[in-house]
């Protein structure tokens, strides 16, 4: 019997967690061994030495940095697996709603107006901080139209979000054509996706942000399976509908939106990797939402890793790396597979 035709149990739970969790361990200590400098995670290993220098490089840029795109890859995928619940279509990704292009938005904003150059280690914050702005401002306008007689209608919030996305476009192009050159250049590199630099306390909220939004997903996992039936359906199961579309639509858009302000647009992480654990593991959300987290996250690691080091000393947008390699697989999975698991 194929894995994901199992039914669910403690020790199935068990065995694809501890799995996935491998699987990410390792693509982390592969994202941490190899990059600029000649210094590998093996070089902490008794009887080796490591200079002031390169324990900075370990401990002060490369662990940072992969702990960041596993966090970013984690939540991207968990807002795409909600989101494609919520929609009950199977090409949903996170960007669907909208909110990532109020985010986008306030980060160009901020990147014409010099904001992130400023002095000091807020500098730094200051176009994410925009960004998450930006996408605060857009939920809450969506939601808004969205809601009618005090339901959130899902179609309404769909079509709300695809007609923002390119109200933003348009916005964003227009900003470019008035930008500096300089400011043209970190506009086109921020919206093609990065992996940010944080510090240790800006990581701690960050992960905290992320950890906190994904474990409240998870949370409602049940009721995403009853969702799978139709909202009536659901409803006949005892599920709070509204509730659930309402929480489901916030969550996942701050998740998103916070993805966004500190990543950039990433593709294809929050459409790709739900459809290839689904077709490992099954559509249970149960375990479909944990395992997108660590496989997500595990994704975009490795994502990264190779965005340092195909063109070393340069580096690749990680976002354009995403689309390279996600396009064609969902293709692939599309061409080869005669259903997509679905919702």
């Amino acid at each position: 019997m194929a894995l994901r035709d199992r039914p669910l149990s403690a020790n199935r739970v068990a065995i694809i967690t501890l799995w996935l969790l491998t699987a990410l361990v390792i693509c982390l200590c592969l994202g941490i061994s190899f990059g600029a400098g000649h210094v590998a995670l093996t070089d902490l290993l008794p009887g080796n030495s490591l200079n002031s220098v390169e324990r900075a490089i370990l401990y002060e840029v490369r662990l940072p940095r992969v702990l960041i795109a596993g966090l970013l890859g984690g939540a991207l995928t968990v807002a795409g697996v909600v989101f494609q619940a919520l929609l009950r279509n199977p090409l949903a990704d996170p960007y669907v709603l909208g909110v990532s292009g109020g985010a986008s938005i306030g980060g160009v904003v901020a990147i014409t107006l010099g904001l992130g150059t400023v002095a000091g280690g807020l500098g730094s914050m200051i176009v994410p901080a925009c960004a998450f702005l930006g996408a605060l401002g857009t939920l809450l306008l969506i939601e808004m139209i969205a809601t009618v007689d005090g339901r959130l209608t899902v179609y309404t919030v769909l079509l709300t979000g695809v007609i923002f996305n390119a109200f933003a476009a348009a916005l964003i192009y227009f900003i470019q054509s008035i930008a500096s050159l300089q400011q043209l250049h970190e506009i086109v590199f921020y919206l093609m996706g990065r992996i940010p630099s944080l510090g240790h306390e800006a990581l701690g909220v960050f992960a905290i942000a992320i950890l906190l939004g994904t474990g409240a997903l998870v949370a409602m996992s049940r009721d995403y399976n009853a969702l799978s039936l139709g909202e009536e359906g659901a409803m006949h199961l005892g599920v709070d509908v509204e509730r659930v579309k309402r929480r489901t639509f916030i969550l996942g858009s701050l998740l998103t939106g916070l993805s966004v302000a500190m990543g950039g647009l990433i593709g294809f992480v929050g459409l790709v990797v739900p459809h290839m654990l689904r077709m490992m593991i099954g559509p249970d959300h149960r375990i479909l939402l944990p395992a997108a987290f660590l496989g997500g996250g595990a994704f975009l690691v490795l994502a990264d890793l190779f965005a340092r080091l195909v063109l070393a000393p340069n580096e690749l947008p990680v976002g354009v790396v995403t689309a390279l390699i996600g396009g064609p697989f969902f293709l692939y999975l599309l061409r080869t597979r005669s259903r997509i698991y679905g919702i």
